[in-house]
C-alpha cells in the first residue's frame, strides 16, 4: 500500500489525466445521439482524443511542449469538428490544468509564450463552435487565462521559498565554515600559550640540571656526563619547541614577552573591567591553593571571556565571579544579570574557546541564560591528574 501511495503522490498529475481522458471517452460513447454531439463518428472521436491527451503525459521531459502541443492539436481538432472540443466536458478541467502548467514554467519568456499560445488556442476553439457569441469570446478565454495567472502567482511564491531556503542553507554552511576556523584559531592560540607555559618549565628543568650538574664532585665524572646528556637534550626540546612556536604563530601575530596570566591577576582583570562600566565581584568556595600553571592560565581566561560576553554583549549592570576548590577539580561560575550571549554573528566565538579550553582538560562547560534571569558561563577542570 505504501507503494501506491508514493507513486499516487508522485505522478498524481498523469493519473488525473488518465481518468479525465476515460472521462471523455465515456461521454462520447453515451452522448454519441444526443443534441449537441460532435459530427465525427466515435472512429475518428476516441483516437483524437487519445492524440490530444497523450503529449501531457510527457510534461516531465517536456514542461513546455507538451502542454503547448495540447492547445495545438484542439486548435487543429475544431477545424474538424467545432463541437468535439466544447462537448467533452472533461476537456474543460485538463484545459485549466495545461493552462496552469505553462503559468508555472521557471523561465518567463516560456511562460509568457504559453499564456499566447493559450488565448490563441481557445479563442480557435470558441470562433469555430457553431453559434457562438461574443461573451463566449471573451468569458470562456478569461478562465484559462485565470489558470495560467494562477500558476504564475505559484510559480514566483516557490521560487522565493526556494530562494529562502538556500539563503538559509548557505548561511548555515558559512555559520559552520565559521565555526570550524573559529575552532581551528582557539587551538592555535592554546596551543601557543601552553608552549610558554611548557617552554618555561623545561628551562627551569634544564637549569637545575645544569646547576646540579656543575656542583658534581669530580669523581662523579659519570652521573655528570649523564645530567651534561639531559641538559642537552632539554635545550634541544626547547629549540624544537621555538621552531613549532614560529610555524603556528600567523604573520601578523608579534611575539608575547609578558608572562602568561594566571589567577593571581584576576584582580587587575575584575578592576579593568569594572573602570569599563560592568561591577563584578568575585567570590571563592573552598581553600584556595596553586593551580598547575595550564590551569592556572586556563582559569583566568575563561573568566576574561565570561567578563568580555557580559560586557559587550550581555548589556549586564553586574557580575559575580565564582572558584570553588574542590580536591579534585575547579570550577569557575560567571554570571551576569544581562539579556545573554550576543546573537550578532550566530556563532558564540568565545563559547567555541572555551569549550576548546575545557576539553582539553577533560572538564566540563554549560552555558546558557538562567530563569531568573541573566547569563551563567560554568566550567569544571579537573585536577587529578596534577595532585600527587
Amino acid at each position: 500500500m505504501s507503494r501506491i501511495r508514493d507513486v499516487a503522490r508522485e505522478y498524481w498529475f498523469e493519473l488525473l489525466i488518465a481518468v479525465l481522458a476515460i472521462a471523455g471517452t465515456l461521454e462520447l460513447v453515451v452522448g454519441r445521439n444526443s443534441p449537441g454531439a460532435p459530427s465525427t463518428t466515435l472512429w475518428f472521436s476516441i483516437p483524437a482524443l487519445a492524440v490530444l491527451v497523450l503529449p501531457l503525459f510527457a510534461r516531465r521531459r517536456f514542461p513546455f511542449a507538451a502542454p503547448a502541443l495540447y492547445w495545438i492539436v484542439a486548435a487543429a481538432l475544431s477545424f474538424t469538428d467545432g463541437l468535439l472540443i466544447p462537448f467533452i466536458g472533461s476537456l474543460g478541467v485538463v484545459g485549466l490544468a495545461t493552462a496552469f502548467l505553462l503559468g508555472n514554467l521557471r523561465d518567463p519568456v516560456k511562460a509568457v509564450a504559453g499564456l499566447l499560445i493559450v488565448l490563441v488556442c481557445i479563442v480557435t476553439v470558441v470562433a469555430n463552435i457553431p453559434g457562438e457569441t461574443t461573451s463566449d469570446l471573451v468569458f470562456i478565454p478569461f478562465r484559462f487565462v485565470v489558470a495560467w495567472v494562477a500558476g504564475y502567482i505559484l510559480r514566483g511564491r516557490v521560487e522565493q521559498a526556494e530562494a529562502a531556503e538556500l539563503r538559509a542553507t548557505q548561511a548555515e554552511r558559512e555559520r559552520a565554515a565559521a565555526a570550524r576556523v573559529a575552532v581551528a584559531e582557539e587551538r592555535a592560540r592554546i596551543a601557543r600559550e601552553l608552549h610558554d607555559v611548557v617552554a618555561h618549565s623545561v628551562s627551569i628543568m634544564v637549569l637545575q640540571v645544569g646547576a646540579i650538574r656543575h656542583r658534581l664532585p669530580d669523581e662523579l665524572a659519570e652521573d655528570r656526563d649523564a645530567l651534561r646528556g639531559v641538559e642537552q637534550t632539554g635545550r634541544g626540546a626547547l629549540a624544537e619547541m621555538r621552531h613549532l612556536l614560529g610555524a603556528m604563530r600567523r604573520d601578523g601575530d608579534g611575539v608575547e614577552l609578558a608572562p602568561q596570566p594566571g589567577v593571581d591577576r584576576l584582580d587587575s582583570l575584575l578592576e579593568d573591567v569594572d573602570r569599563a562600566g560592568l561591577p563584578v565581584r568575585l567570590h571563592v568556595d573552598g581553600d584556595p591553593f596553586p593551580l598547575p600553571r595550564t590551569i592556572d592560565l586556563s582559569a583566568y581566561r575563561i573568566v576574561q571571556e565570561g567578563l568580555t560576553n557580559a560586557l559587550k554583549h550581555a548589556r549586564a549592570s553586574q557580575a559575580d565571579v565564582t572558584f570553588r576548590y574542590g580536591s579534585d577539580e575547579l570550577r569557575i561560575e560567571v554570571r551576569d544579570n544581562g539579556e545573554g550571549l550576543a546573537k550578532s554573528d550566530g556563532l558564540g566565538h568565545g563559547l567555541v574557546g572555551i569549550h576548546e579550553r575545557v576539553k582539553i582538560y577533560g572538564g566540563e562547560m554549560t552555558a546558557g541564560v538562567v530563569p531568573e534571569g541573566g547569563f551563567v558561563l560554568g566550567a569544571r577542570l579537573p585536577l587529578e591528574d596534577y595532585r600527587s
